[in-house]
């Protein structure tokens, strides 16, 4: 088909029925009973790459233009091709054939981004024979499915014909199409048309039993965060599909978050399902544009680097450490006296950098730093605690709450750290490298609880050095939580504590959720 004349709305006019006839009588119209199956032996869903594309359904992927819709489809396809999850996405029931259709970019640029992701992803090419089909219409391919005129709104059915019998002589599982909007010659903001269009690809889809791929840019609307709203033109057009992904690039706070800086930041971008009716939504996926060489320079000529979607995920603070590196860090924290802010001369990260072997002084390191830092808070192993210093000012100090005694020396019995486990906190005084810190009776423990997702405010950050932000702490009068902070003679732990006797023993005790 695809080696036809393109379609023309000549040969349109001439071949496609108009959509809405005029009313004719019909039959009797006769509801059909329900007959009870068992649940049992119904078919399950037949899922094609994890729970993005679904056989008899239509997908839809809205993103600005530059974040890397084409560059994520052709990642796709690949792993489809090949069986295997290049995209951390499960191909089930083996490898599957694609079927690329690009109205915007010629051939010779697919072929760029494919090979790309082939170099990087290591996909031979004997893995490409009979799997991988591409068209563009910038060499002749073109595609019109429906037009408006003098005539009305028609669907072009023997388009739709065509690409039906084409899948099926082909064996095609997915088809993508890029992007939907140069795919008709219609007024793209009439939800009517726009749900007609949608619901004659599902029928493709249904009736070559594959799945569509629709890529679709999003409005100026969608300039910042986008969703579902996001997309451009008729809202039924999200509506009509079973899925749909939507893509954003990485949020301006992450030059700090993670050391990067706004050019690096751009490369990073996360594809969420936004709508999902046909099965739980599942959670965002990161990736990263990795740029690749193809080596395709020559003496007078620079060789071609081009961007592949690959899978990232956010540095985890903890890789590398264990429970013992905690208890190091408590005995370095235990024999000093260590603000909470990162501005303050004593601030508790410089001993985690002295113990760790990090630099505060690092950008990165020092996020990295911060995240420990809070994870070790929520968890328990230690403690915020408001007291005055000796300006008589009341300030943040971070103290052992439970000690990890699962990763302590054998000799470890608990006495050498008596005096800070067992501790009567209403009463206490507390020497620091600029004095005493005199702890009066109403000093508070903050006890963090805050989740740690990676993309969220850092807190420890502000500008006054003073003032904390701790909106998901929970604030109690020291005297209440005594046995919060008390290391039990017989090594149990408070139930509220959130806590087990191996949380920090664990490698991986505090990975950030």
């Amino acid at each position: 088909m695809l080696n036809d004349p393109p379609t023309t709305i000549a040969n349109f006019e001439a071949s496609a029925a108009p959509q809405l006839a005029a009313s004719t009588p019909v039959g009797e119209i006769v509801a059909t009973p329900y007959v009870w199956v068992d649940p049992e032996g119904i078919a399950p869903r037949a899922w094609i790459l994890g729970h993005w594309l679904l056989r008899g359904a239509v997908t839809a992927v809205v993103a600005p233009g530059g974040v890397g819709k084409t560059t994520l489809n052709c990642g796709l396809a690949l792993s489809l091709i090949t069986g295997r999850p290049l995209l951390r996405k499960q191909v089930w029931d083996g490898p599957k054939r694609v079927w690329m259709w690009n109205l915007e970019d010629p051939i010779q640029e697919l072929r760029r981004s494919i090979q790309a992701a082939a170099k990087l992803f290591e996909v031979a090419p004997g893995e490409f024979e009979g799997r991988l089909f591409v068209d563009t219409a910038m060499d002749g391919a073109s595609l019109c499915t429906a037009v408006e005129g003098g005539a009305g709104f028609r669907l072009n059915e023997s388009v739709f014909d065509a690409i039906t019998a084409e899948i099926i002589r082909r064996k095609i599982d997915v088809l993508i199409v890029d992007p939907f909007v140069s795919s008709h010659q219609i007024e793209e903001n009439s939800n009517s048309k726009v749900d007609i269009i949608i619901k004659r690809w599902s029928r493709v889809a249904n009736d070559a039993d594959c799945s569509i791929l629709l890529s679709h840019h999003t409005s100026k609307a969608g300039a910042n965060e986008v969703n579902t709203l996001s997309a451009r033109g008729a809202k039924a057009l999200t509506d009509a599909c079973r899925s749909v992904l939507v893509l954003n690039r990485m949020e301006t706070e992450a030059t700090g978050r993670f050391g990067f800086d706004d050019q690096e930041r751009r490369r990073y971008f996360n594809v969420q399902d936004d709508k999902h009716n046909r099965a739980p939504a599942e959670n965002t996926n990161w990736y990263r544009l990795a740029s690749v060489d193809l080596g395709n320079g020559g003496e007078i000529s620079i060789a071609d680097s081009v961007g592949v979607a690959e899978p990232w995920s956010a540095p985890d603070p903890f890789e590398g450490l264990t429970g013992q590196d905690l208890y190091r860090v408590q005995q370095a924290i235990d024999a000093g006296k260590w603000r909470e802010h990162h501005s303050a001369e004593e601030w508790v990260g410089k001993a985690v950098a002295t113990v760790l072997g990090l630099n505060v002084e690092n950008k990165a390191q020092k996020r990295r730093i911060i995240e420990m830092l809070k994870t070790w808070v929520r968890e328990g192993a230690l403690i915020i605690v408001d007291a005055h210093d000796s300006r008589r000012k009341k300030v943040k100090f971070v103290e052992v709450g439970t000690w990890n005694k699962e990763a302590a020396p054998q000799s470890f019995s608990g006495a050498e750290h008596d005096s800070a486990s067992e501790r009567q906190v209403c009463s206490t005084t507390i020497p620091t490298i600029s004095g005493e810190v005199e702890r009066s009776a109403d000093a508070t423990v903050s006890l963090a609880t805050s989740s740690m997702g990676w993309n969220e405010p850092m807190e420890c950050l502000d500008d006054d050095p003073e003032v904390v932000d701790h909106p998901a702490s929970e604030t109690r009068p020291v005297s209440s939580l005594t046995q919060v902070i008390t290391n039990k003679p017989d090594g149990r732990i408070p139930p509220h504590c959130g806590l087990t006797r191996n949380s920090y023993a664990n490698p991986h005790l505090a990975t950030p959720k």
